[in-house]
């Protein structure tokens, strides 16, 4: 169902960006689509006029379609609303299964990406009318919604549905997507290589950690960074604030060591406490070590930083290479 997915985004390559928020600025989601991938700008946090900003800043470095992350468990009908208003080509739903949400995008004329966990979700999501669905891995970096690997969850929801599904969750170079599209992936989520691309939006103490870390540097906890979003499992990099944490026992917030103690600032001057969610930025001063450092399994394949438009090439031309000769390894 590739040329199927292809079709339904207007993309030339089956490559689609995770909309991490925080790190995916206007820049790095246009340098997905003028790549010929396809960019989902997480505009979630945003208020209704502040996605509206959004899609124009955005729309004034591509002529290429994009997509709106937004999330389900966070008040998002009016967000959807700015969308439909602005003729966004797409929506990028997360974080709940919510067909009424799905049923409206697509009345106001939007293409739907739902994101899964499992492949009963994947049917629900079909059922209401998503276009495509996005099978996320407990791999995956930053907030996951589900427990299962990539390499089981892929071919159990492209058996469950007949629209196009792409893999998220541990793919982060052309061996990766190579491999998921042999499960029958339509296309791929890039999240992790992309924070180490030049157009990210993160401190440079997040990059050098994510340049060093290993496949086994990364920890998934339920409840560690829940300032701001409780009860949202999620994997990031093992730092100074889990490592305290799981020498006190891992306890459950409100018994957690330092809570509420403050160890940064935002650009804005808003201080930061430990186990918030948030993704330090450039100008975030403070202790950015023990913050919210999010990656995937996958950061160990990460070792340079390049621009955007290389990382999605590099993905593409390398699982095409693999895949043209993957019948000769037997």
């Amino acid at each position: 169902m590739t040329k199927d997915l292809l079709e339904i985004l207007g993309a030339q390559k089956p490559i689609l960006s995770a909309p991490m928020a925080g790190a995916a600025g206007p820049k790095l989601i246009a340098g997905v689509c003028n790549a010929g991938g396809y960019g989902v700008t997480p505009l979630w946090t945003k208020s209704p006029t502040d996605v509206v900003s959004g899609i124009e800043d955005l729309r004034a470095l591509t002529n290429q379609n994009f997509a709106v992350n937004l999330n389900l468990s966070f008040p998002y009908e009016d967000q959807l609303e700015a969308c439909i208003d602005q003729g966004v080509h797409g929506v990028s739903l997360f974080w709940g299964m919510e067909p009424k949400a799905i049923e409206r995008a697509k009345a106001g004329g939007l293409v739907v990406l739902v994101s899964v966990g499992c492949a009963a979700e994947a049917k629900v999501a079909a059922d209401a009318g998503a276009d495509i669905v996005v099978a996320q891995g407990w791999e995956a970096g930053g907030h996951v919604w589900g427990q299962v690997s990539t390499i089981a969850l892929v071919p159990a929801v492209v058996d469950a549905v007949d629209i196009p599904v792409v893999a998220a969750g541990g793919i982060a170079d052309g061996r990766s997507m190579a491999a998921a599209m042999m499960l029958g992936a339509s296309g791929v989520w890039v999240g992790t290589r992309l924070l180490a691309s030049e157009e990210a939006t993160i401190h440079e103490t997040y990059r050098a950690r994510l340049l060093d870390a290993s496949e086994a540097d990364t920890q998934w906890s339920h409840d560690l960074y829940d300032v701001d979003w409780p009860d949202a499992p999620h994997r990031a990099l093992i730092n100074s604030t889990s490592r305290v944490w799981q020498e006190a026992g891992s306890s459950a917030p409100g018994k957690r060591p330092n809570e509420n103690q403050v160890i940064g600032h935002r650009p804005t001057g808003e201080p930061v406490v430990r186990y918030q969610s948030y993704t330090p930025l450039p100008e975030t001063s403070g202790e950015v070590e023990a913050m919210s450092l999010w990656a995937g399994q996958s950061v160990a394949q990460i070792r340079e930083i390049s621009s955007t438009a290389q990382i999605i090439e590099e993905i593409y031309q390398e699982a095409k290479k693999l895949l043209k000769h993957g019948s000769s390894i037997l």
